[in-house]
């Protein structure tokens, strides 16, 4: 079952001041990544919020439905270095931050960079790297630089994670860790398209390579800033606080849930609800904007119960249970 964010045409037409730059943003991203990918908008709409608040996606799915294709014109929509790892069993940490090499003409040791300097990095089947790798991959998400050999550097300021992970029942993957999970801002669960969508897949993509469709234009960089500045501004209540707590909060004593949403996920879901609102053009965050993004911020940081395992309750169908059951502000 794929749970994305809502994606209603309609939702601009009425765009405050405050949130007009936000939804015009998204406008603009839908219309040139709508040229490549296929589809209703929900995945675009989701990127697009991720980018608003400077989060990584984690996309979950089987080989084959379009993820590479979509990292791909998100770099080039955004003007910015695309760069793909690989996940494999034998994928050293070096492999991805990079490595000192000894420079003879300079007698000494100089950095060089691995992939994950660039604006858009896709690690493809994170699941299939071994945990170091995986771990290599905390502090360049989480603090936007990596550490060898005593040294900082920094990545690039846009630095945006796209990551795939294959169903935990595929042969040789290795669940993420918490800790690593908690760093996607949101997950989204990628199921094989409508009938007709995949028809139009055929017909856009089936009789020509990849290579040969003209890529998106390049979005304006400074309508970008104009959408994060506006966001910083678009009002968030008092009791719109209180209720992503309550949800935390319920999360945390839910009888199939064993570890529940961390200070962090509380601070993503209020992110990600405010950039919501401001997609659809309104100027403050509404209890429908919390219940949009739920499902793709909250879901991935739960660890349900081995009972609840065992029975085959899914995190999805814990959240959609929490939203119910958590009273709503008026």
């Amino acid at each position: 079952m794929t749970h994305d964010l809502p994606s209603d045409r309609t939702d601009h037409a009425g765009s405050s001041a405050a949130g007009a730059p936000i939804a015009a943003f998204e406008r603009a991203l839908q219309a040139e990544l709508g040229k490549i990918v296929v589809g209703d908008g929900q995945h675009i709409r989701a990127i697009a919020i991720a980018l608003l608040v400077r989060g990584h996606v984690l996309l979950q799915g089987v080989p084959g439905l379009g993820k590479t294709l979509l990292a791909r014109s998100l770099s080039a929509a955004l003007g910015g270095a695309f760069k793909r790892i690989q996940g494999t069993a034998d994928l050293m940490p070096g492999d991805v931050i990079g490595v000192h090499v000894y420079d003879a003409a300079r007698a000494t040791f100089v950095f060089r960079p691995g992939p994950l300097f660039a604006d858009v990095v896709l690690v493809d089947e994170i699941n299939r790297a071994g945990p170091k790798t995986q771990s290599a991959l905390l502090e360049a998400m989480e603090e936007r630089q990596i550490s060898s050999e005593g040294e900082v550097f920094r990545l690039p300021r846009d630095f945006m994670v796209i990551a795939t992970q294959n169903p935990r029942e595929f042969e040789g993957t290795y669940p993420l860790p918490e800790s690593q999970l908690d760093r996607f801002l949101m997950r989204i669960d990628l199921t094989y398209p409508a009938p007709e969508l995949e028809a139009e897949v055929l017909r856009r993509h089936g009789l020509q390579a990849d290579a040969s469709l003209a890529p998106p234009e390049q979005l304006d960089r400074a309508a970008l800033e104009a959408a994060r500045a506006a966001l910083e501004a678009l009002f968030v209540s008092p009791a719109m606080i209180a209720y992503v707590l309550a949800l935390a909060g319920a999360s945390r004593t839910h009888p199939q849930v064993a570890v529940g949403l961390s200070t962090r996920g509380a601070m993503m879901l209020l992110r990600a609800a405010r950039a919501h609102a401001g997609v659809r053009g309104a100027d403050h965050v509404a209890p429908d904007d919390v219940k949009a993004v739920a499902q793709n911020v909250v879901a991935h940081r739960l660890s349900l119960t081995p009972e609840a395992a065992l029975e085959g309750l899914s995190d999805s169908a814990v959240v959609a249970d929490l939203l119910a059951s958590t009273p709503v502000p008026r």
